[in-house]
């Protein structure tokens, strides 16, 4: 009888930039920067303006509903967090720290999508450099 072996998968090529994927990305972390903190303002007119961390932290697991939103944002968030470190020095991005700034500053919603749009023009700008690999 004879044996089948599965197909090679082709090689990874050179990451080819598409300019509408930033665009997307950017559109992403200004409805990411503006919806969180819609709520974070709501929050403010019904628990005061001076934004208590530990009421908020208690309201974000006050049920386990919110507690599963909540573990999910945090290790999701975590694991995306290292990622953009490790890639923004793979690709020499600059101004990484405002990215991560931004995570704690505005919201994780927002830092996330922006990440991805200054990776996208990075590698668009290494493209025209003369080519980036992997991905």
């Amino acid at each position: 009888m004879e044996r089948m072996t599965p197909p090679t998968p082709p090689a990874p090529g050179p990451i080819r930039p598409q300019p509408w994927l930033a665009w997307l990305y950017l559109a992403l972390a200004v409805a990411g920067g503006v919806l969180p903190w819609l709520a974070n303002l709501d929050y403010m007119r019904q628990y005061g303006a001076s934004f208590d961390i530990k009421v908020f932290v208690a309201l974000a697991n006050a049920n386990p509903a919110a507690q599963s939103l909540s573990r999910d944002l945090l290790i999701g968030a975590s694991a995306f967090t290292v990622w953009m470190v490790i890639e923004s020095r793979r690709l020499a991005m600059r101004h990484l720290w405002l990215v991560l700034l931004s995570s704690v500053t505005i919201a994780f919603a927002f830092a996330a999508p922006l990440f991805l749009c200054l990776r996208e023009r990075r590698l668009a700008e290494l493209a025209r450099e003369g080519g980036v690999s992997g991905g």
